[in-house]
């Protein structure tokens, strides 16, 4: 079908207007491309990022990055508002309203396939609508040509079945290869349903909640600050928790380093700083779903108001505005779990360019640090390797770097079923498994499966999820980290490998700080300095604001 031109010219206008709010996003996003890695943040990504009063940024939290519906409330008094206006909606004491979304004109996919003059416009719609293809126009103005768009998919749509149409489209002689695609907002505004009981409203902004005592509940979970619902850029609901960075670390340093389990002070401290640093480097990183960083391991895993412990708020409290620094810049802090006695220069997990501040340092066993790279002699005469079959899942904050050694053996079955699953066909019997290469901390950085179906390849931490094992729960889960050294078992009449058997140290991608490390060198009464300086190798600890 082909738009009237009112519509086609009301696109137009919307498209521009998508385009303009983008543009005016309130946020600062880093600046990732500078070829030495460090974060500077620029004020042209967003000129009007909040602040309190005395200069810690808002920070936006998705702590519920997609639902159908978000229930906002307080177990105190409460306000619950159409944002834009500030008209309250719902107010009372100890209890919450639902919000849907009723309405949204969700974006769309559209390939665009030329810009050209009304007769060429008007007999490729004829050819494309002739084969039963979907056509759209756009006047553009300023080129005195009129666009002309082939198809329609959802903003969910993913990217092979989008290339799919697209090659299809070309095959057919109606795009070219220069055609691409481009996200088209459609007309029409966004209403939100709120409803309390068997009363209900609407508004055509996000909806937001604030309490008395300034902690507010967000799908049942309580947070300091604001509560909000809006639209994201999936078309679904999203609950953002708004707050000082500050209060935002006191629900994400318990939850990275649990202080109950490690409650040594220093590294407490040294969490706090690497968690803020990563929180003001990621202002604006995910803007387009209204906020700026999730909830879980993606970014960092934040609890809320309920994760709240004194000996992590203090350590956040102590280190207020506290940031490192490489070159008076904001660094990437990766930090991982359990290096496993040596610590990971960053290209050897990631693809990008080596980082001087992220290179590997032996790390610390209870503080005792490793003279050389752990090897398997050392991995195989440990005194206690834990059995990966048998540790329950999350378990390896139970104690003190408890998957600092572990060991896994798979039989004949299980590891062909492991590889069929990482090559995505059947590979019959593994007949070998090769560390191909290695990186300077001792991490496989390239893997071989040499099956009868042929070799197939896993690079860096993309290996952990392509040699998976099977827990205590019998469910497959990625290996802990890359530093392993893997045999096959052998039957001892036969010579016949009947499995493989893997010993391993770490858990995590080994990037960084080691989090148990920093537990190992408090106790042996290194400062908070002395355990960030030794971990991200040049740089200092700096005050931000």
């Amino acid at each position: 079908m082909r738009p009237s031109p009112t519509l086609v010219r009301a696109i137009a206008v919307a498209s521009a207007a998508f385009l303009t709010a983008c543009a005016g996003r309130d946020v600062t996003a880093p600046d990732l491309t500078a070829s030495d890695g460090v974060h500077r943040l620029s004020p042209s990504h967003a000129p009007s990022r909040q602040y309190t009063a005395d200069g810690v940024p808002i920070i936006r939290i998705g702590v519920v990055p997609s639902a159908s519906a978000i229930t906002l409330g307080s177990a105190v008094d409460y306000e619950v508002k159409d944002k834009a206006s500030g008209l309250v909606l719902f107010s009372g004491h100890g209890g919450s309203v639902s919000v849907t979304l009723l309405e949204h004109p969700e974006s769309k996919y559209r390939l665009q396939v030329v810009c050209g003059s009304a007769g060429a416009v008007q007999a490729l719609q004829d050819a494309a609508e002739a084969q039963g293809v979907v056509t759209y126009t756009e006047y553009v103005p300023a080129a005195h040509c009129t666009r002309v768009f082939l198809g329609e998919f959802p903003s969910t749509a993913s990217f092979s079945v989008r290339n799919a149409f697209r090659n299809q489209m070309i095959a057919a002689h109606l795009a070219g290869t220069d055609s691409f695609w481009k996200t088209v907002a459609p007309l029409g505004p966004t209403v939100y349903g709120v409803s309390r009981g068997g009363a209900s409203t609407q508004s055509l902004s996000p909806v937001t909640v604030t309490s008395s005592d300034g902690v507010v509940m967000i799908n049942g979970t309580k947070y300091r600050g604001l509560g909000e619902a809006r639209v994201n850029s999936q078309s679904t609901l999203a609950g953002i928790n708004e707050l000082p960075l500050e209060q935002y670390l006191y629900g994400v340093v318990p939850r990275e380093l649990g202080p109950v389990q490690y409650p040594e002070v220093e590294a407490q401290k040294a969490q706090a700083i690497v968690a803020r640093t990563y929180a003001i480097a990621g202002l604006g990183k995910r803007a387009s779903d209204g906020y700026d960083l999730l909830a879980t391991t993606s970014d960092q895993v934040y609890g809320g108001y309920a994760a709240e412990h004194p000996v992590s708020n203090q350590a956040v409290d102590d280190t207020r505005g506290r940031v490192v620094k490489y070159q008076g810049n904001l660094i990437s802090t990766l930090y991982s779990s359990t290096s496993g006695g040596h610590t990971a220069d960053n290209e050897e997990a990631f693809n990008g360019t080596p980082l001087p501040y992220l290179r590997g340092v032996p790390d610390a066993e209870r503080g005792n640090a490793f003279e050389h790279v752990p090897n398997l002699a050392v991995f195989m005469s440990h005194a206690n390797p834990k059995s990966l079959r048998a540790a329950t899942e999350g378990a390896f904050e139970s104690d003190w770097a408890s998957y600092h050694r572990w060991t896994f053996e798979w039989s004949a079955e299980e590891i062909s079923s492991v590889v069929s699953a990482f090559a995505g066909q059947p590979v019959g019997k593994v007949l070998a498994i090769n560390d191909v290469e290695r990186g300077p901390s001792g991490r496989v950085l390239r893997l071989e499966f040499v099956t009868e179906a042929g070799t197939f390849a896993a690079t860096k931490d993309g290996i952990r999820a392509a040699l998976r094992y099977y827990n205590a729960s019998h469910a497959l889960a990625n290996l802990p980290s890359t530093l392993f050294f893997i045999e096959p078992v052998l039957d001892r009449r036969t010579k016949e490998v009947t499995g493989f058997i893997v010993n391993g140290g770490g858990f995590g991608h080994g990037v960084g700080l080691s989090q148990t490390g920093a537990v190992g060198m408090a106790q042996k009464g290194h400062s908070v300095d002395e355990i960030l300086e030794h971990y991200y190798q040049g740089t200092e600890v700096a005050t931000q604001y």
